[in-house]
């Protein structure tokens, strides 16, 4: 590509899809996002419900693996909050996406939709704010192991959940009602949806639950699955400056869709193309898209082991080439630090 020629980064929606397929697809149904908000609390109410009846080490794996599940289903479903898509009144859209899907898992709508806006403009670009969470890929499979373990253990959540605290508690230098608003700024509303839901447990009698089964998938399998995400959209894709190649949609089979992709997450590239069409009709804009000229074009993969597979391509003889492993390490964990819920 030449200097004086801009990369081309969108389409036009109706390049794609006749214009009634466009009006059908881009429609808002209040009452479809209400059911997947309440399909998240309900999986996770039942994986509560299921530790308690039956508490043993299996069941509590099995309900950190389902609620992080919905946990990262809910950060989606905020996702679709910041493009508008929960509802025609931004009032009950904003509502809807703070209180039940940002805020109970530390995250924001507004600032979300700020930051989330500009990986849209400038997908795959030098000044898309995602790019630091693709460009490091391929990685050995050495690395991911390290990435894995770190996200697994929780090393990763803790180190994002301590940085936005201390970003939100200030400069310590501020004099104390300084730093109270701050913090009453910046993690307010996520502190008091948290304290509703630590005491509706506590009242249904299972107060250990938001500790061992909501902070715990927050900062464990909901890393993992986040950066297995993040990867899987934009990470080793063929081409940056095509809008059919610099993202990519990922055919996820049930148990994935479970456990890794909730809430069609996966169809990636749909949402790229059309921004404003809610996630329960991005599946049909796949099939539309698939029955359509650019059919060869788009970059779709069949299932997560496959892009992991391109992901960690590079021999593992080239993790150590040229540097310690003190050194591997430092990066890896800068790389944990960039790992961000981000990137829908």
């Amino acid at each position: 590509m030449s200097a004086t020629t801009a990369p081309m980064l969108r389409v036009p929606a109706r390049q794609l899809v006749s214009d009634d397929q466009l009006a059908s697809l881009r429609t808002r149904v209040e009452w479809k996002g209400i059911a997947l908000i309440l399909h998240a609390w309900a999986v996770i109410l039942a994986a509560v419900a299921l530790v308690a009846l039956f508490p043993n080490p299996l069941t509590y794996v099995l309900a950190v693996m389902v609620i992080g599940s919905r946990q990262l289903g809910l950060a989606i479903l905020m996702h679709d909050g910041a493009h508008g898509c929960f509802s025609r009144n931004e009032r009950r859209n904003m509502a809807l996406s703070q209180w039940f899907c940002a805020w109970p898992i530390f995250a924001d709508t507004l600032a979300y939709r700020r930051y989330h806006l500009a990986h849209h403009a400038h997908t795959q670009q030098p000044n898309d704010p995602d790019l630091v969470l693709s460009a490091p890929f391929p990685i050995t499979r050495a690395s991911y192991r390290r990435k894995f373990w770190r996200d697994i253990t929780g090393r990763t959540g803790y180190a994002q959940r301590k940085a936005q605290l201390m970003n939100a508690l200030g400069d310590p230098a501020w004099p104390l009602l300084q730093r109270l608003r701050h913090f009453r700024t910046m993690l307010g509303p996520q502190t008091a949806a948290n304290a509703v839901l630590w005491a509706g447990f506590a009242l249904a009698g299972v107060w250990w639950a938001y500790p061992l089964l909501w902070l715990v998938p927050l900062l464990t399998w909901m890393m993992v699955i986040t950066r297995i995400r993040n990867i899987a959209e934009h990470a080793v894709v063929p081409a940056s400056d095509d809008p059919f190649r610099n993202t990519r949609t990922t055919l996820a089979n049930l148990v994935e869709r479970a456990f890794i992709a909730p809430y069609f997450v996966n169809y990636h590239l749909e949402h790229h193309l059309m921004f404003y069409v809610p996630c329960y009709n991005l599946p049909r804009l796949h099939r539309i898209l698939m029955q359509g000229p650019h059919a060869a074009r788009l970059e779709v993969q069949r299932g997560y082991r496959a892009v992991m597979r391109l992901a960690t391509a590079k021999p593992d003889v080239e993790d150590r080439r040229g540097q310690s492993v003190a050194a591997a390490r430092r990066e890896d964990a800068r790389a944990g630090r960039d790992q961000v819920a981000s990137g829908f």
